[in-house]
C-alpha cells in the first residue's frame, strides 16, 4: 500500500509542479522561435511605416482632387455664364440684322430713284474684296 500511495503523491507533486510552472510562465524561448518573432516584429514595423506613407499620399491626393473639383466647378459656372452671354449676344445680333434688313427694304425704294455712279460702285466693290481678304488671312 505504500507504493501506490507514494506513486499517487509523486503524481500529485508533478501535477502541482506543472501547474505552478504553467501559471508562472516559462521564460525559455528556442532561438529559432526568437528569430522568427523578431522577423515578424520588423515586418510589422515596416508595414506600419508603409501604411503611414500611403495614408499621407492618399491625404495629399485627396486634397489635390478636391482643389481640382473646385476649379472644375468654377470653370463650369464660368462656361455657363459665357454661354448665356453668347446666346444673348447672338439674339441681339439677329434682332439688329432683322432691323437692318427692314431698314434696307424700306430705304431701297426711296434710293431707287437716283442711281449711284459707276465709280462709287467700283470703289465699294474693291473695298469689300480687300476687307474679305484681310478677314480670310486672319
Amino acid at each position: 500500500m505504500t507504493q501506490p500511495m507514494m506513486v499517487r503523491n509523486l503524481a500529485a507533486m508533478a501535477l502541482l509542479m506543472m501547474f505552478s510552472v504553467g501559471l508562472s510562465g516559462c521564460d525559455y524561448w528556442p532561438p529559432a522561435l526568437q528569430t522568427q518573432i523578431e522577423q515578424l516584429r520588423s515586418d510589422l514595423q515596416a508595414a506600419t511605416m508603409e501604411k503611414t506613407q500611403l495614408q499621407n499620399q492618399l491625404a495629399s491626393v485627396t486634397k489635390v482632387k478636391d482643389d481640382l473639383q473646385v476649379q472644375v466647378e468654377d470653370l463650369s459656372r464660368a462656361n455657363r455664364d459665357k454661354s448665356s452671354m453668347i446666346n444673348s449676344l447672338q439674339n441681339s445680333l439677329t434682332a439688329s440684322q432683322d432691323r437692318l434688313a427692314k431698314l434696307a427694304k424700306s430705304a431701297a425704294p426711296k434710293a431707287g430713284t437716283a442711281k449711284p455712279s459707276t465709280k462709287i460702285a467700283q470703289k465699294t466693290a474693291v473695298k469689300k474684296k480687300a476687307s474679305a481678304k484681310a478677314t480670310g488671312a486672319r
